[in-house]
């Protein structure tokens, strides 16, 4: 069987990795191209900012924005996704676990009405696992319980490894605390590709075994994230799939715009409010 050249994979990329491919939804609706396309522009119109970085909640800045947090085992590729989404270098990546300490606020989405650095807050916490720091859980679970201004915790699953036993914790606890939480698989490359290869050319029926693989995974994590027998509030019904280095073409990267939108979704940003017009004002 031929193997596909570049541009006939690029065409088959595009054909079977459209958002609903990316993103497993069985509660939520699957984002329309206007509503990524808006998320994109809420992250890249105007440039984030790291306001600063904490490794303790009590000298947690008071704010009145949305926040949301981004949770993963040490090297899942939390960092490198948010550097991804923001298309801006500001957290620290490295190959050695546990390279980020602090709890780290940036501020999104330009200057809002009120004069606030930002019309949300998204923050990148350390990792747990190997690396980490039993002081660093602790912080991170005070931030979650106690910061009201959280909206979401986004926890982050190596497609490639599936949920390992800190990941359940950590969910148990989420769902204990009855926090609103959602999983994202990164690194989806590595299910979809030749990790070895990149993206190379490969054969069709190989790439479209690897989409069902990919939609495999997902319903195994499911079924995890949503035990018959909970122990408090699931996680969203949504399973969104990225990958921080893999790039269609010269912008898009796998999945980032369904991440964008989840955010801004959970923050309640996600629709743009429109002008009253004279006729419908009371």
């Amino acid at each position: 069987m031929p193997k596909l050249r570049i541009s006939e994979l690029r065409t088959l990329i595009a054909k079977h990795i459209s958002p609903s491919a990316l993103a497993y939804h069985w509660e939520t609706p699957v984002p329309t191209s206007l509503q990524l396309r808006r998320a994109e522009e809420f992250f890249l119109t105007h440039r984030p900012k790291l306001l600063y970085s904490t490794p303790t909640f009590r000298t947690v800045q008071q704010s009145t924005l949305p926040e949301v947090a981004f949770l993963g085992r040490s090297n899942v590729g939390k960092s490198s996704l948010l550097n991804g989404i923001m298309r801006k270098e500001l957290c620290h990546t490295s190959k050695k676990p546990g390279r980020t300490t602090y709890m780290n606020f940036i501020a999104v989405g330009g200057q809002d009405e009120n004069g606030n650095p930002g019309r949300m807050l998204v923050l990148d916490m350390p990792g747990y696992g190997k690396g980490s720091r039993p002081e660093w859980g602790a912080e991170v679970m005070k931030y979650l319980v106690g910061r009201r201004q959280l909206r979401r915790a986004f926890v982050l699953i190596d497609a490639s490894h599936g949920l390992k036993k800190s990941d359940e914790t950590l969910l148990h606890s989420l769902r204990e605390y009855a926090i609103s939480h959602q999983v994202i698989l990164s690194k989806v490359d590595r299910i979809l590709f030749d990790h070895d290869e990149g993206m190379r050319p490969l054969h069709e029926e190989k790439f479209q075994s690897n989409i069902a693989e990919l939609r495999r995974i997902c319903e195994e994590v499911r079924a995890k994230i949503q035990p018959r027998e909970s122990d408090g509030p699931e996680a969203l019904g949504e399973i969104v799939s990225c990958s921080a280095d893999k790039r269609l073409d010269k912008k898009a990267k796998l999945g980032l715009n369904q991440v964008r939108w989840a955010v801004i979704a959970a923050a309640g940003l996600g629709e743009k409010k429109r002008r009253l017009l004279p006729s419908e004002m009371c």
